[in-house]
C-alpha cells in the first residue's frame, strides 16, 4: 500500500517551472550570508516574488490547510480513498493528510526548483516510530528537495536524531529560545532549526510585560552564536532559521543569520520600503523591551544558556535516550523541569484555548516558581495551534471520504 501511495503522489506532477531571475535587492542580502526562503504554500503568490536568490519554500500545518480549504484537492482526496479504504478511518485520514502534504510539497519543488520543508501530522508529535516512518517516506519521495519538519518534543528530538542517522534532511521546528536550540543542536544535529521570533516579542507585549522590542532579535542572534559553536565541527553544520519574519524591518535587523523565512507580505514590503544596503548584524546585542518587574519570570531564559544547560544538552547528545519519557526524566533530574514540564489535561486544554500567544496571567505563578517557562509555553501553544489547523484539514478529508 505504501508503494501505491508513493506512486499516486508522484504521478501527474507536471508543474511548469518558474524562470527565476536575479534580483539585486535579494542579491545584496544573500551576499551578507543569509539564505532566503519563502514562508508560503500559495504557488501563485510565491511566483510573483520568487527570484534566483531564493532557495526554498517552507510549509506547515496552517499553510497547507489554507491550500486544502480552497478545494483544489477535493477530487484528489476522493481518488486517494481507494488506496487506503481498508484502513481504520483515523488511519485513512492520517494517510491522506500525508498524501496531500507530499503532493503539494512535490508540486512546489517541481515548480520552483528549490527545497521544500514538509510537515508531519500533529498526531505524530509524541510518537517516535511513526515520526521516523513518515519522515523516511517523505524523504523517499523527493530526497534532493524535501526537508522534513519535526516539532520540538521529547519524542521529536529522539526521532529526528534517528532520521538524521539515516540521511534524512531535517528542519527542526517550534523552538523559542537559545536553550531549546542548544538541546536540538546537540541531540539531533539537524540540517536546520528555528527561532520563532515574532511570537516571542508578541508574548511580552500582548501580556503587558514590556513593549517586546528586541526580544526576538536578541534570541535569534544569541542562538546563532550557540548553534555555530556547537555544530562547527560537524560533518554538516546546522543552520539557524529566523522564522518567520513578522515585519520588513527585521530584514535590516538580522542580516547574517543563516536563513530567513519570509511571508509574502514581508518580502514584498521589504523590497518596496528598504534601501537594500544590508550589513551583517551578527555582532549586535539588541536591548530588550521588557519591564523591570517582569524579571521574576526569567525572560532571559529566552536568549541565555547556562553552563549546566549546555552540559545537559551535550550529555543527552552523547548518550541519547531511546524513549521520550526517559529524556524528560533526565531533564528533570538535572534541574531543568521547566523545559519539559509535567502538565495535566486541563493545563493542555487551557493552552490550546488561548491560541498562539498564551495568557501570561494564568501561568505567571508557575513561571515564577520555575515549574514553567516562557519558551516552553510558546512551544506548547504553537503545537496546539498547528493541531487545530490540522484538525480542520482532517475534517475536510473526513467529509469527502464519508
Amino acid at each position: 500500500m505504501k508503494e501505491k501511495i508513493r506512486t499516486f503522489i508522484v504521478e501527474g506532477v507536471n508543474e511548469q517551472p518558474v524562470i527565476a531571475r536575479p534580483d539585486p535587492f535579494w542579491e545584496k542580502l544573500k551576499d551578507v550570508g543569509t539564505e532566503l526562503w519563502l514562508d508560503t504554500g500559495d504557488m501563485e503568490e510565491a511566483e510573483k516574488i520568487w527570484s534566483a536568490e531564493m532557495t526554498a519554500l517552507t510549509t506547515n500545518n496552517t499553510l497547507v490547510n489554507k491550500e486544502i480549504q480552497k478545494g483544489i484537492y477535493d477530487d484528489f482526496i476522493a481518488e486517494a480513498i481507494e488506496i487506503v479504504k481498508d484502513l481504520p478511518q483515523k488511519e485513512q485520514i492520517i494517510e491522506i493528510a500525508f498524501i496531500l502534504n507530499a503532493r503539494h510539497g512535490l508540486r512546489l519543488a517541481k515548480k520552483f526548483g528549490g527545497m521544500v520543508s514538509v510537515e508531519l501530522h500533529t498526531d505524530l508529535a509524541h510518537k517516535i516510530d511513526a515520526t521516523i516512518e513518515y519522515g523516511k517516506r517523505y524523504f523517499e519521495i523527493c530526497p534532493d528537495q524535501f526537508i522534513v519538519k519535526v516539532p520540538y518534543t521529547a519524542a521529536g528530538l529522539i526521532a529526528a536524531r534517528k532520521l538524521r542517522e539515516e540521511g534524512v534532511k531535517i528542519n527542526f521546528t517550534l523552538e523559542f529560545s537559545a536553550r531549546q536550540n542548544v538541546m536540538v543542536a546537540a541531540i539531533t544535529r539537524p540540517n536546520y532549526l528555528n527561532v520563532f521570533l515574532g511570537r516571542i516579542g508578541a508574548y511580552i507585549s500582548d501580556n503587558g510585560l514590556g513593549d517586546g522590542s528586541g526580544v526576538g532579535e536578541r534570541t535569534v542572534l544569541e542562538t546563532q552564536k550557540r548553534v555555530n559553536a556547537l555544530t562547527k565541527n560537524n560533518t554538516e553544520p546546522t543552520k539557524l532559521i529566523a522564522a518567520s519574519l513578522r515585519n520588513y524591518g527585521q530584514l535590516n535587523d538580522l542580516p547574517g543569520v543563516d536563513v530567513f523565512t519570509m511571508p509574502i507580505q514581508v518580502a514584498t514590503e521589504g523590497k518596496e520600503k528598504l534601501s537594500g544596503n544590508f550589513r551583517s548584524r551578527l555582532a549586535e546585542v539588541y536591548p530588550v523591551g521588557i519591564n523591570a518587574e517582569a524579571s521574576v519570570y526569567f525572560p532571559e531564559k529566552l536568549w541565555e544558556v547556562t553552563d549546566k544547560e549546555l552540559e545537559l544538552a551535550k550529555s543527552l547528545g552523547d548518550n541519547c535516550p531511546e524513549d521520550g519519557n526517559e529524556l524528560i526524566d533526565r531533564v528533570h533530574k538535572a534541574g531543568f523541569g521547566d523545559m519539559f514540564p509535567y502538565l495535566s489535561d486541563t493545563d493542555l486544554k487551557h493552552i490550546a484555548e488561548e491560541g498562539k500567544i498564551p495568557k501570561h496571567e494564568r501561568w505567571a505563578k508557575r513561571i515564577a516558581n520555575g515549574e514553567l517557562a516562557i519558551d516552553t509555553l510558546l512551544n506548547l501553544a504553537g503545537l496546539a495551534s498547528f493541531s487545530a489547523d490540522q484538525a480542520q484539514l482532517d475534517e475536510r478529508i473526513e467529509r469527502i471520504i464519508g
